[in-house]
């Protein structure tokens, strides 16, 4: 498995470092730990150009802004060993390195992962300017939405299980080929023993106009499409649950009916889960599966524990920003 992990310094992203131990990963893979100073560093030609000499004024200007981006981009190189060495602390087995690089936070982590085609980015829910646990952080939600890759929005450790070394899992399950890939993915991961996976199913159930309401074939005919579905995701469900259990997870479903946005996070919170895992286009329209399933945004900004939406990583188109990942 080949992780990104970007690292800002922040408390959240310490508490994505914190949360590696409960991701289940395998005992060997590569991470790269990516830190990215949002600072303008102008081109290193730009002052001493024989062509087109600036005035003077300028180039103070230009050698004031490229010291103060160096400076930050200095302490971000700092930054990203001290995470360095604490993921190789935290994955012993792992190869792990690092880079500093300056630009658009968001963007800089995207072209990064496609370029060491990473499975799985991992980001803090919240960076330096956070103010609530229901705000996912700007960076996040980009990087969340246009990742060609699994992203997971950490939020450490559910400590009240620590103690058992079991993880307690919420997989959102509708059927579709997200929630499928969702499935896969927890079932091939190496969790503690004893660890427990709640298939949630939260249906939103079909009802009939006021008009109609009263009139018994359309009552029953609405009843009739409303257990049809149910029962169709709740045979998907048991071949699920079935292929967890043959990975050694103890697997149960659980079918509520409401809108997923909410069932979700609720039956984590009340079960003190570790994780919501969601197919990155589940519980959403055609349209809406182009992109990001709007459940996925949602239960990532609401939920008090860490989030993965899950993707099968398809090839990125070949992107230029003009630097490497490898540190300055």
């Amino acid at each position: 498995m080949n992780i990104l992990i970007a690292y800002d310094g922040s408390g959240c992203a310490e508490s994505a470092i914190d949360d590696l131990d409960r991701a289940g990963l395998q005992e060997k893979g590569s991470a790269h730990v990516i830190s990215v100073a949002e600072v303008w560093l102008p081109p290193p030609d730009s002052i001493d150009n024989p062509v087109e000499k600036a005035p003077v004024y300028i180039e103070e200007i230009v050698r004031h802004h490229r010291a103060k981006g160096e400076r930050v981009l200095a302490e971000a190189s700092i930054h990203v060993k001290h995470a360095e060495a604490r993921v190789r602390t935290a994955l012993p087995g792992w190869t792990v390195t690092s880079s500093a690089t300056y630009g658009s936070p968001a963007w800089e982590i995207l072209a990064a992962a496609d370029e060491l085609s990473s499975d799985l980015i991992v980001v803090g829910s919240q960076g330096q300017s956070g103010l609530s646990r229901f705000l996912l952080g700007s960076i996040s939600q980009k990087v969340l939405t246009e990742a060609h890759c699994s992203v997971r929005v950490a939020r450490g450790k559910n400590l009240a299980d620590s103690v058992s070394g079991a993880a307690r899992i919420i997989l959102g399950f509708d059927g579709s080929k997200g929630a499928t890939a969702a499935v896969d993915a927890v079932a091939a991961r190496d969790w503690p023993e004893s660890t427990e996976v709640r298939l949630v199913t939260a249906t939103e159930l079909v009802t009939p106009i006021a008009i109609t309401r009263f009139v018994p074939p359309v009552v029953r005919m609405v009843e009739e499409v409303n257990l049809a579905e149910q029962h169709w995701v709740e045979q998907l469900a048991d071949t699920a649950v079935t292929k967890l259990r043959g990975s050694g997870l103890e697997a149960s479903l659980r079918v509520r009916a409401g809108n997923p946005k909410q069932i979700l996070v609720e039956e984590a919170e009340a079960w003190g889960a570790d994780c919501i895992f969601v197919g990155a286009n589940a519980y959403g329209s055609r349209l809406e599966r182009v992109l990001l399933g709007t459940t996925s945004a949602a239960v990532a900004a609401r939920a008090y524990c860490s989030v993965e939406a899950v993707r099968v990583r398809v090839p990125a188109p070949p992107v230029s920003n003009g630097k490497s990942a490898s540190a300055p």
